[in-house]
This record gives structure tokens, sequence and C-alpha cells, in this order.
């Protein structure tokens, strides 16, 4: 049976949306960064790429929407190389890699490219204004939630099911610690490749714009200095609610790339194997609950591979919000120690269409350091949807 293998994956730093170093850089040029990179680093032709998909939620100013074509041109590779572009939301990358798996497993194909990005400083309208497009009195006569903003879901599960704001802000202030822990032991460097870029820095109190060249060569959006305190003492987005910035993911900018191949085919050419696609399962939920998806997703997911919550050695779940992921692990009993090893998105950043691929890659890095055989990717979504995958580290 063919066995679709993932040998490489690189990704940009993450920039903080429209205040950090990426928030003048166009959607191909970032996304170019991360495939050429990717690709070098399996000592690859760009020619002999025989798809390229790529997850994303923002296309806008990207011909004709299809961002993987734009991208992969903007990388250099050959006019020959075909690429699309998918949206699942917040599962885009990592429905990305699964696609892109399938059609090694199924249509024959030996080498795929697969990752996933987005430019949320690259909006060509104001990012609640893009939130908020038309919605069609259709889907609402059957969903009456169906384009409820996900904050106001993230508000909804806590008060359903009674997550503390406390319990919310020590879960973040544990994420950001992580993070900067990893940071200091240079856990991300085999993931990450600095990038070049031109700023825009607007004077304060002022219309002027400058231009700055920047080299950002690690994530910019964690605050190794948090305290609980600090976090306790943000103000909530809602009058009344539990949500603040603080225990939230960020609004972020930023690309992943990883090459999988045919298994016989990464063997011929002697390169080392990161980690086995094994699967992928969607489960659908209430839209006011759109958070806690993966609680859907996961139990189907294992359950098709045989296995047990406890047989997994390293989980990777979106912190889209705190009080989501807190409910997922809780529900699920999953094991804190195993859960998010160096932080996510809530010190790390979320640029939606990135997210699952960045963390396909950072599982099985991760997941070889600490000799690890399971490890699940997984991710509520807009809408109200789970996504979970399974690999098996090499």
């Amino acid at each position: 049976m063919r066995e679709a293998v993932i040998v490489s994956t690189a990704r940009s730093p993450i920039g903080r949306a429209f205040k950090g170093s990426l928030n003048n850089i166009k959607s191909p040029t970032l996304m170019a960064h991360a495939l050429s990179h990717a690709a070098s680093r399996a000592g690859l032709e760009g020619g002999e790429i025989e798809d390229v998909v790529v997850g994303a939620v923002l296309t806008a100013g990207t011909a004709g929407g299809n961002l993987a074509r734009t991208a992969l041109l903007a990388a250099g590779f050959p006019v020959g190389v075909s690429g699309q572009t998918i949206d699942r939301q917040c599962a885009s990358g990592l429905m990305a890699i699964a696609t892109a798996a399938k059609q090694i497993i199924v249509d024959g194909m030996d080498i795929t490219m697969a990752g996933g990005q987005d430019n949320i400083s690259g909006l060509q309208i104001p990012y609640f204004e893009w939130v908020g497009r038309e919605r069609d009195p259709a889907v609402i006569a059957h969903a009456q939630a169906a384009y409820m903003p996900m904050l106001q879901t993230a508000e909804f599960v806590a008060k359903k099911y009674n997550i503390s704001r406390e319990a919310q802000d020590r879960y973040s202030l544990e994420s950001q610690k992580r993070t900067a822990a990893a940071q200091l032991a240079g856990l991300f460097k085999d993931e990450i490749v600095p990038i070049q870029a031109k700023m825009a820095v607007r004077a304060k109190g002022s219309d002027e714009v400058t231009y700055q060249d920047v080299l950002l060569s690690q994530d910019e959006g964690n605050r190794a200095d948090t305290t609980y305190e600090g976090l306790a003492g943000l103000k909530p987005v809602i009058d009344g609610g539990v949500i603040t910035a603080g225990n939230a993911s960020q609004l972020s900018d930023g690309a992943s790339a990883s090459v999988l191949m045919e298994r016989a085919t990464a063997e011929k050419r002697g390169l080392q194997v990161l980690g086995i696609y094994k699967g992928m399962t969607v489960a659908g939920c209430a839209p006011e609950e759109m958070g806690i998806g993966p609680v859907f997703a996961i139990p189907k997911l294992l359950k098709q591979h045989g296995l047990k919550v406890e047989d997994i050695d390293l989980w990777e779940l979106n912190e889209a919000f705190a009080v989501q992921t807190l409910y997922c692990r809780d529900t699920l009993g999953i094991d804190p120690a195993k859960y998010n090893v160096n932080g996510g998105a809530i010190s790390i950043g979320h640029p939606y269409g990135m997210s699952g691929a960045r963390m396909v890659g950072h599982a099985l890095l991760e997941g070889r350091r600490r000799k690890a055989k399971h490890v699940v990717v997984s991710m509520c979504i807009g809408g109200g949807m789970g996504a979970a995958a399974l690999f098996e580290v090499a």
C-alpha cells in the first residue's frame, strides 16, 4: 500500500498583524518563502513537484483567489507546476496537508507540497468589516447562529460550560511560559527560516508612513514577561464577558509548507522521513459552540485507527481561545503534559490558514525530540466544525 510521508518542513516566523514586521508583505511572497525553503530542504527541483496545495482563509489580492498558484510562481517553480487553494477556515493548512497526502496515496502522485498561510495585515478591507460580510437569510433560517462571530462563540462556551475567567487566564499564562522556554531552548529553529521584509511604520499621531528593512528570525507575538496579574487586569472585549486580548489567539501573519512524498520515493532519495500521514477526520457541531469541534472530530479519528486518548504521545490543539482549548482538553481527558507543550496560538499567533500546517511540522519535530510515536493535530473551525489528523513520527 502506498504511504504519504513528510520529508521536510519550513515556515516563516509569525509576525504580529498590522504593527509587526510582516505588515507590508505580499501574500504570494510570504507563502513562496515557506515553499522554496521546504523544497530546498528536501533537495527538490521545482519541476519535480506534481501539485502544490495551500490552505488559506484570506485570499484577497491574489490572482483568481488561487494563492497556491501565485505563490509557487513567486517561489520560482516552473509554470508547469500546478496549485490549488483550500479554505476550511482554521483547519485550512491541515486540510491542505491531508489533501496532498491523499494525492499520493490515491492518485498515484509521488511528490507534492502542502502548507498554509494567512496575511491578516494584507486585508484590503478592515478585519471586522471582512468578518461581517453579507449574511444569507436562507442560512440563518436553518442555523440562527451560523454567522455568530467567533468571539461571541467563545463567550457562549464559557458561559454554557462554566469555564472561569481565572482558568482561562492561568492557561494563557502557561502558554506564554511554554513558548518563552521553547524559544530560549531554540526549539523552533529547525522549522523557522528568517525572512527579510520591509515593514511599514506609522508615526504616532500621524498619517505619515515610513518603511524599514527588517529581518524577522523568530515569532514576535510571545510576551515572556506575562504575569497572571497582568492577564487578570485586562478588560474583556465584550462588557461583562470573560474573553480578553490575553486569553485569545493573536491576529498574525505567517506561512508554513511541507514536502510530501510516497515512501518508496523518499527512501530512493535517501531522505529522512519526519512523519507518516495516517488519516484525518472532520465533524460538525452547533455554530454557537464552534470552539468545541475537536471533541467530536478526535474520537472519530481515534476510533478509525483503533487508538485511545492515552495512546497519543503528543497533542497540538489550536489555541483559538483558552476557553475552548481547556474544554476540549479536559472533556477528552488529555494529559496537560502532552498538550501544546511549547505553547500555541495564544502565545505564538494564529495566521488562520497557516496554523494547521505549522502545527503539523512542529508536532513531528517535537515528537522526534520526545521519541513519540503517535501525534494528533486538531482544531476548532469557524462555522461550527472540528478537525483532527493523526501522524506517526518516523
